[in-house]
């Protein structure tokens, strides 16, 4: 999927769009662990999900500091996200896997997007994009590794 999560030129729809983004990852992540038989690899994409929501926390004080009244829960992406993985399940783990890791495409690619933005160049912004994405580069390479 093309994501345009981390272009935005309005710091509020910047910050907004990708806690969204983020909120989908976690509702993916969520049927994920529902899904996996294998506990090790569960247990992992349990980590993976606590920093999905450390993301959402760090990307939500930002929001509050400026001005953001309306904070977004999932959004509409979640139903493809999470679907990918549903259907993912008849194939097993494996297929899960390989689902995941194209979600991780996307918010690897919308966190390359954020860091390449004026709004998330310095500060505050720019530290939680950057960590963001070493996770997100992390999740993926995992995701593939598993999957192979």
């Amino acid at each position: 999927m093309v994501t345009f999560a981390g272009t935005q030129d309005d710091i509020k729809d910047f910050v907004t769009t990708l806690i969204s983004l983020e909120r989908d990852a976690i509702a993916a992540y969520e049927e994920t662990i529902e899904r996996l038989e294998n506990t090790d690899v569960a247990d992992k994409i349990r980590e993976f999900r606590a920093d999905h929501l450390h993301h959402v926390q760090s990307l939500t004080e930002v929001a509050k500091e400026i001005g953001c009244e309306d904070i977004p829960g999932e959004g509409p992406k979640s139903i493809l996200t999470k679907g990918k993985v549903v259907l993912a399940d008849l194939g097993g783990d494996d297929a899960i896997l390989k689902a995941m890791k194209t979600n991780e495409d996307d918010t690897v690619k919308a966190y390359e997007n954020a860091i390449a933005n004026d709004i998330a160049r310095t500060g505050k912004l720019a530290e939680i994009c950057q960590k963001a994405l070493e996770d997100e580069k992390r999740h993926r390479a995992y995701m593939e590794q598993q999957a192979a």
